[in-house]
C-alpha cells in the first residue's frame, strides 16, 4: 500500500533527524531562548510551501510570545493559476533584489535571531532574507535539504546556498526531489520535506520552551481551551501580550528627511501642528 510507504519513508525521515540534528536543534534553541528571554525577537520565514512551518509555529497552541513570522502573499499562494496562484510566486520568490525591499520593512536587529525555511535553499527569496538578516548582525538558523547541495548548483548570484550563510544549519533530511513513494513512473508523489521542517519547527518550540522555563522566563503561552484549570481570556492575555511585543520598538528618528533637506526632521512643517479650526 503506497500510504503505508509513505508513513515508512516519513517515520524513516524523522528517525534520521533524530539521530544527526538534535545537537544543531540544541544550539540553535540556546539561541532563540536567549533572544527571547533578553526581550529581542525570533523571526520566521519562507515562501512557497515552506510558509507552512512559519504558519504553524506562532501562534498556535503550545507556542509562545517572542516568535515573528514574516508573511508576505506575494510569496504564498492563495490561488493555482492566475493572481496570487503558484506560477507567479514562484517567479517572484527566484527574482534578486525583491527581498531587499520586503526586509525594510522590519526593525531586525543584533540579538535578534531568524529561522530560514527552505527545502532547496537556492531560490532568491530565502538567499536574500538570509544575507539581509546577517547584515544587520541577526544569527541565522536555516532548515533545508543538505542532500540538495550534493546534486544541484546554487542559482543566487552570490554563488552560495541558504546552509553556507546560516549560523546553525538544520537537515531536514528529505532527498532533493522531496517526493517519496514510486509508484512506477519516473516522478515519484507524496513530499515529505512539510512534515520534516514542521517537525523541526516543533523541536525548536519544545527545546527553547524548556530552556525559558527551567529559567523562569517562558513568556505567555497560547493552550488550548480543553486543558482544565485554565482562564477563560488566558489566550487573550496572550494576544494583548504579543501586541505589546510587535509594537515594543519604537520607530527610528527620520534621518534621511535631515540628509535631503539639511533640516531637522519634524512630524510636521516648521516643527508645529496646526490646530483644526473649528467650524
Amino acid at each position: 500500500m503506497s500510504g503505508g510507504k509513505y508513513i515508512e519513508k516519513v517515520k524513516d525521515i524523522i528517525s534520521k533527524i533524530q539521530k544527526t540534528q538534535l545537537d544543531n536543534i540544541g544550539r540553535a534553541a540556546k539561541l532563540m531562548a536567549e533572544a527571547i528571554a533578553s526581550g529581542n525577537r525570533v523571526y520566521l520565514f519562507g515562501s512557497g510551501h515552506s510558509v507552512i512551518p512559519v504558519m504553524d509555529v506562532f501562534p498556535r497552541y503550545g507556542s509562545f510570545v517572542g516568535f515573528y513570522p514574516l508573511y508576505d502573499p506575494r510569496l504564498m499562494w492563495h490561488n493555482v493559476i492566475g493572481p496570487g496562484g503558484a506560477r507567479e510566486l514562484l517567479w517572484i520568490e527566484r527574482q534578486e533584489g525583491y527581498e531587499q525591499v520586503f526586509l525594510q520593512s522590519y526593525d531586525l536587529r543584533p540579538g535578534d535571531v531568524i529561522i530560514v525555511f527552505s527545502h532547496g535553499g537556492r531560490n532568491a527569496a530565502p538567499i536574500e532574507v538570509a544575507l539581509g538578516a546577517r547584515a544587520k548582525g541577526v544569527k541565522v538558523i536555516s532548515v533545508s535539504s543538505h542532500a540538495n547541495l550534493k546534486v544541484s548548483s546554487p542559482s543566487h548570484s552570490s554563488g552560495k546556498f541558504l546552509p553556507e550563510l546560516a549560523d546553525i544549519a538544520i537537515d531536514n533530511c528529505v532527498p532533493p526531489e522531496d517526493a517519496l513513494v514510486d509508484v512506477g513512473r519516473p516522478e515519484k508523489v507524496g513530499a515529505g520535506s512539510t512534515v520534516a521542517a514542521v517537525s523541526v519547527a516543533m523541536s525548536l518550540v519544545a527545546e527553547t520552551g524548556a530552556l525559558l522555563a527551567s529559567s523562569g522566563q517562558l513568556t505567555p503561552t497560547f493552550v488550548s481551551p480543553n486543558v482544565p484549570g485554565m482562564a477563560p481570556d488566558h489566550n487573550d492575555r496572550v494576544y494583548e501580550a504579543f501586541t505589546r511585543f510587535f509594537y515594543s520598538r519604537p520607530l527610528k528618528p527620520l534621518a534621511a528627511s535631515r540628509a535631503v533637506t539639511g533640516k531637522k526632521a519634524t512630524n510636521h512643517p516648521k516643527g508645529k501642528v496646526r490646530k483644526i479650526k473649528k467650524a
